[in-house]
Parts: structure tokens; sequence; C-alpha cells
């Protein structure tokens, strides 16, 4: 009896599917819509501007970048497994930035309570350092931590930058010494070529001059243009 009751259930949903109308026209606008694709999500776009945060080139999407594109890219820049390695920035060693500050006349052994000699001791796990007690060899990727105390050492190192790199050797030009800044206040671009360890460009006499500018006071400015400086060129920005 219960089969015979399923038979005539299917037997009617059956009947009553054939009598639906087949002939009906279909809604033009249904015939010439596109497919719809599930997975696909907008690109976010990645390009930077004057209120926002570094400039980046935009995302490999489907609606940003062609095929050729991506094509031309890979063949510049060699296979991801080749470029993420090659065109990556590590972490400046610690002990390499240790000898970048004394090599600015910074006095490690400092114990000032904010001093950058003090910051850069206490501050060796934040950096990275190495723990051989532990076995832990030292981390080659720049953390938050990291480059947040890094900019901290380089804002208390400023000062000190800033009055002995007219004394250094190596910052001299032509026998000529070379200062961060000009006696009215504004940046030198060799005593910028001298932080950065390369030829400074115009932009980085500029962006110096700008960040002095927006200070309010012009000492507190020059303090945070060196340290911004130095802190990019550490961290390959």
């Amino acid at each position: 009896m219960r089969l015979f009751r399923n038979s005539l259930t299917l037997s009617l949903v059956a009947l009553i599917a054939c009598v639906q109308p087949h002939d009906a026209p279909l809604d033009e606008e249904v015939l010439m819509a596109p497919p719809v694709e599930e997975d696909y999500r907008p690109v976010p776009e990645t390009s930077g501007g004057e209120t926002t945060s570094f400039e980046h080139p935009d995302s490999i999407g489907r609606s940003q970048v062609t095929v050729e594109e991506v094509l031309t890219r890979m063949t510049e820049e060699g296979p991801v497994e080749y470029s993420s390695r090659v065109h990556a920035c590590r972490k400046m060693p610690y002990s390499t930035l240790g000898r970048v500050l004394e090599g600015f006349g910074v006095d490690l052994q400092d114990d000032g309570a904010t001093s950058a000699g003090r910051l850069y001791r206490r501050g060796a796990q934040a950096l990275g350092a190495p723990n051989y007690g532990a076995r832990i060899s030292e981390s080659s990727d720049l953390t938050t931590a990291s480059a947040a105390k890094l900019f901290d050492i380089m804002v208390q190192a400023a000062p000190d930058i800033i009055a002995n790199v007219p004394s250094l050797e190596r910052c001299e030009l032509g026998g000529e010494p070379s200062a961060v800044f000009r006696d009215d206040g504004t940046c030198s671009r060799n005593g910028l070529s001298c932080l950065l360890g390369e030829r400074a460009t115009m932009a980085h006499v500029e962006l110096c001059d700008d960040t002095v500018a927006r200070a309010d006071d012009p000492d507190e400015g020059r303090i945070i243009a060196v340290a911004s400086m130095l802190a990019a060129a550490f961290t390959c920005e």
C-alpha cells in the first residue's frame, strides 16, 4: 500500500511538470545577461595617495592586469620563487645596526633613560637579535615590532647624528665638511647623501625640507626628518 502511494505521488509530480508550458518566450534581459561568476571578487586598489600610505603597484587581477602584462612582468622579474628572494628586503642585522650608529658617533653605552644606546641594547629581542643561549638564530624578517623599535632608536640618535656629521671624514666632499642642514636650516643634499650612503636626489631634499616646515618646532622637525630618512633607508622604503 505504501509503495502504491509513493508511485502515485511521483506520477502526479511528473504529470504536473509535463503540462507546464515550454514554449513561453523568455525575458530578453535574461537571454542577454552574461554568466555570473560566483567566485569573482573585485580587486582592491593598492595605489596610495597624498593622504594614504606608500604607493604600491596595482594588484594582479582579472579586471586590472592582462595576461600579456603578467607574462611581461614574470619575464622581467623572473619566477615568483626567484623574485621573492632576490627582490625581498631583509632586516638589517642587529650587529650591523650597532656599527652604523657608532659610525655616526652615537654612544651605544649611554645609559640615559631615553638614549639611543640604551634603546639599542635593551631592544635586542624586538630587533630580532640572535639568542645564542637558547640557540635561536637572528630573524631575517622585518616585523612591526622591529620597525617601530628601529624608528624609536633613530629619533633618539638623530640629534647626535646631526651634530656629528660635519666632523666625519667620510662625509667630506672635496676636503670640505658636509652638514645635514645648512646655516639657514634647509636640508643639504651632500649631508643627506652621507646619511643615506648613496647620492641623494632632489626628491629627498624636498621631502626633508617639507618635514621640517610642517613641524611646529623646527628643531623637532629636523630630528624627525633625519630619523625618517635613516629608518626608510634601513627598511628599503
